[in-house]
This record gives structure tokens, C-alpha cells and sequence, in this order.
């Protein structure tokens, strides 16, 4: 791993990686899919309200990029950026933490509120880093290693959430809600405290190193872009609205566990064995996925995701005992290496290098509108008939998102090719 380009490339990709295991040691301890929503479930049990916890935190990860995308244009260097915002990406736990402590003092709606309120703390802070991140990242790796590294970045991400999860179902087991939560939420500020520093050690060049098919950015290119995109890149456009579909094929993921604990009793530790299960098959999943992006083809990846989405949610309405949702979970997790891993590496190779930062914007905003409905229909479909439903509504936008990912969008690399 040399290039004469990345002089500090080896020491890069290492602590970029820690920066994924840390965070997802310290997400594994908080998952926004199964602690988080066990832990609003103390408070109502309604499961619109449930749903909308991975959608306020994902709606703060995407929404603010495209917003910062003139600001970050202007920048030599990323990594300030990173670190000034990144660090409420981490305090909302604290947050989490405290309500915990004190949930027996709370009244459900002041909790329930206090949780809302982390959670879009924490996506935001999130969001309106992003395109430094992206940006930062761009400038230290090579593009021929950004998938494998974004896929080796979540392995370590999942290896390290798969054994806090399994310990955090076991302390809520052993210490009961309050003691057990706190522990759960102070873990992971913990953790991601050590990320921010493997982040902080990035060595971030001056200028971006200049690649055989890239050209300078001249002045004004991005805000430039910003206006003509979409009216000029049609494929580009049908990216933006497969993975919107998307979200909707996946929008019965953030109800699995909630339905196997309701339905089949299952207790806390089984359901971080679930969750553990999970982030096992994301360590495979991710590095192989991101591998096979580069060497044969992310759109292709994308594709076998789509699929994955799919046959998650049929699985999930047909499974006739629990022992069935390992199998839920595993697919879910493909499907989620490919609507999120796969999908930052694709956006990428969109554009001109001079419009990177245009497309980086422009693919998490326009998508987040759809990361908020999904689990908001997918709870208000789960109260007012049943989980069943939303697996099913959940699995028809996957033949939908399927389709017109077959029919419409193309692989970049081959409009760039030819």
C-alpha cells in the first residue's frame, strides 16, 4: 500500500479505520435499532414513535451536507472542520446517559423528548460534517482504494458493535433498565471519545494530490454545480431516486427487533445476539462489498443490496419461529452495506472531480426526505394493522426500487468509459 502520491497512506488508512472500530464499539452500546428503541419503549409503546428514531437521526446526518457545500469549497483543509463538529456527533450520549440515570423521575413525554432531541443533536452533528469528512478522506486515500476502504472501515465498525452489543443486551438483562441503559449510553460516549482522537491523528496534506483523471477544480465550480447537476445528469437523477425508494424498501429493518421481542418474548440478551448477528455479517459483508465495488463494480454491488432488501422483508413476513429473523437481520445487514457503504463510494464517481463536493451534497439531501417517511410509515402501518404489513409494503417498494434500478440507472464508470 504505496503511492508515491499518499506519502502518509498506510498510517492514514489505519487510523481512519480505528476511527470506524471505535465508533462502532461506541454504537454497538447505543444501536439506533435495538438499545435505543428498547429504550424509548420504556417510555410509549407506540411504534410510529419507535420508527422515528433512526429517522430524526438520519434525517440530521443527511439534510445539512448540501448546505455546507459552498462553505467547504473554499477550504484547504478539512480535518478543522471535522473535529470542531464531530464532537456533537458524541455529547448526545451523555445526554442518553443522564435521562437514563434519572427515567424514574421523568414523565414518559419529558423522556421521550430528551431522547428526540440527543438523537437529532447527534445527527446533525453528523450532517453538517459530512462533506468535510468525505472531502478529508478523499484527500488522503487514492480513488482505486476508497471502496475497500470505506468496506474495511465498516468491518472494523461492525466487529467492534458486534461484541458491545451482545455486552450491552447482557447488562440490561443483569441490571434491569436504569442501571443497564446508563452503563449502555456511557460506554458509548466513551468509545467514540477514542474515534475522535484516531480522527484527530489524520495527516491531512495542504493540497488534494493530483490523480491521472483528475483535473483542477477551478473557482466557482462547485456553486456552479449546484444549479445545473440535476437539470444535466439524468443518470444522477435516477440515482437520487432509487435510493430513495430504497429507504422505503428498507424501511422495515428499524421494526425487527422490536416485533421478535413482542411477538416471541425473545429476552434483551437474545436480542443482542440478534443485533450481534448483524454486525457480524456487516464485518464480511462490508470489506468483500467494497472490494468487489472496486475491482468489478459498485453499481453491480448495489444491485445484490436491492435484492438483499427484498428478501429481508419476505423473510421477516413469512418466518415461522424466531430462530428465522438470523436470517432477517443477515440480508438486512447486505442491504444496508449497499444503501449506505456502497451507495457513499458510487456517489464518487459521479461528475467531474471539480463537482465532488456538489455530488457529495446533493446525495445525502436530496435522499433525506425519504429517510424520514420510511420508518414513519413503517411504524404508522405497525399501529394501525400490524408489523406484518409494514414487512410486506416494506418488501413491494423492494421490487419497485429493483426494477428501476434495472431498468433506468447505469453504471457511472461506464457512461465515463465510453
Amino acid at each position: 500500500m504505496q503511492n508515491p502520491n499518499y506519502p502518509h497512506l498506510r498510517f492514514n488508512f489505519l487510523v481512519n479505520t480505528l476511527d470506524g472500530a471505535f465508533f462502532g464499539l461506541g454504537i454497538g452500546f447505543a444501536s439506533f435499532g435495538t438499545i435505543i428503541p428498547l429504550f424509548m419503549s420504556q417510555f410509549t409503546p407506540l411504534a410510529m414513535l419507535i420508527g422515528l428514531i433512526p429517522a430524526i437521526h438520519l434525517a440530521g446526518l443527511q439534510f445539512p451536507p448540501l448546505f455546507t457545500v459552498g462553505f467547504m469549497s473554499r477550504q484547504k483543509r478539512y480535518k478543522p472542520w471535522v473535529l470542531l463538529i464531530s464532537i456533537n456527533e458524541r455529547l448526545p450520549f451523555l445526554g442518553l446517559c443522564l435521562t437514563a440515570w434519572f427515567m424514574h423521575s421523568l414523565s414518559p413525554a419529558l423522556a421521550v423528548t430528551l431522547i428526540f432531541l440527543c438523537l437529532a443533536w447527534q445527527g446533525l452533528g453528523g450532517g453538517f460534517g459530512m462533506v468535510a469528512w468525505q472531502s478529508m478522506l478523499v484527500k488522503v486515500l487514492p480513488s482505486g482504494l476508497r471502496g475497500t476502504f470505506f468496506g474495511v472501515q465498516a468491518a472494523a465498525f461492525n466487529i467492534l458493535a458486534a461484541i458491545s452489543a451482545v455486552i450491552a443486551g447482557v447488562w440490561l438483562d443483569a441490571y434491569g433498565p436504569q442501571v443497564g441503559f446508563t452503563l449502555c449510553f456511557a460506554s458509548a460516549f466513551a468509545a467514540l471519545c477514542l474515534s475522535y482522537i484516531m480522527v484527530a491523528l489524520t495527516r491531512e496534506p495542504d493540497e488534494t494530490p493530483r490523480e491521472p483523471e483528475e483535473a483542477v477544480a477551478p473557482q466557482g465550480a462547485v456553486q456552479v454545480s449546484l444549479g445545473g447537476i440535476l437539470r444535466r445528469d439524468l443518470n444522477f437523477r435516477w440515482f437520487i431516486i432509487v435510493r430513495m425508494l430504497a429507504q422505503l424498501a428498507a424501511m422495515a429493518f428499524a421494526f425487527y427487533i422490536i416485533y421478535s421481542v413482542g411477538h416471541y418474548a425473545i429476552t434483551k440478551t437474545f436480542a443482542g445476539f440478534l443485533t450481534s448477528a448483524s454486525m457480524v455479517t456487516g464485518i464480511v459483508a462490508n470489506p468483500l462489498m467494497g472490494w468487489l465495488g472496486d475491482r468489478w463494480s459498485h453499481y453491480r454491488v448495489l444491485g445484490l443490496g436491492f435484492a438483499a432488501a427484498l428478501c429481508s422483508a419476505l423473510t421477516a413476513f413469512l418466518a415461522p419461529s424466531v430462530e428465522w429473523f438470523f436470517l432477517v437481520v443477515l440480508l438486512a445487514a447486505i442491504a444496508n452495506v449497499a444503501i449506505w457503504t456502497t451507495s457513499m463510494a458510487m456517489t464518487l464517481q459521479f461528475g467531474a472531480p471539480a463537482e465532488r463536493q456538489a455530488y457529495i451534497g446533493l446525495s445525502n439531501t436530496l435522499v433525506a426526505p425519504a429517510t424520514i417517511l420510511a420508518p414513519v410509515i413503517g411504524g404508522w402501518l405497525a399501529d394501525s394493522a400490524s408489523y406484518l404489513l409494514t414487512f410486506v409494503v416494506s418488501a413491494a417498494f423492494g421490487v419497485i426500487t429493483l426494477l428501476l434500478f434495472a431498468l433506468k440507472l447505469r453504471d457511472p464508470r461506464s457512461i465515463h468509459s465510453s
